[in-house]
């Protein structure tokens, strides 16, 4: 849904919209608690990167099959940039927290790309 909402929006609405939807979607089956705005704000923003470093508009499919890091739950992207203790955190839970690790040469790798 992130990236539906990204290709409609410029991201910081997209960010407002697909948060707010989440939270309701949680509250609405009774979960309240668990939306997590540090790995709901960290994805959007990583999809949103992968989106504008594309070299062309992509479906949704393609977008999936370039970014399968992005799809991956347990052991994923987030991984690389938060300590686990941090994602954890009710602090992570309810504020946007920024990354607190770095693979050494990822964020190198990143850029240069």
């Amino acid at each position: 849904m992130a990236f539906a909402y990204l290709r409609q929006y410029p991201v910081l609405q997209a960010l407002e919209k697909f948060s707010a939807a989440l939270q309701r979607f949680a509250e609405r089956h009774g979960k309240p608690n668990l939306y997590h705005q540090t790995i709901t704000w960290a994805y959007v923003f990583l999809i949103h990167e992968r989106i504008s470093r594309a070299a062309c508009p992509q479906t949704w499919d393609e977008f999936a099959r370039a970014n399968p890091d992005l799809l991956t739950w347990k052991n994923g992207i987030l991984k690389k940039y938060y300590a686990e203790e941090t994602l954890q955190s009710d602090v992570a839970r309810r504020a946007f927290v920024f990354p607190d690790k770095f693979e050494s040469n990822s964020l190198a790798n990143t850029l240069s790309s």
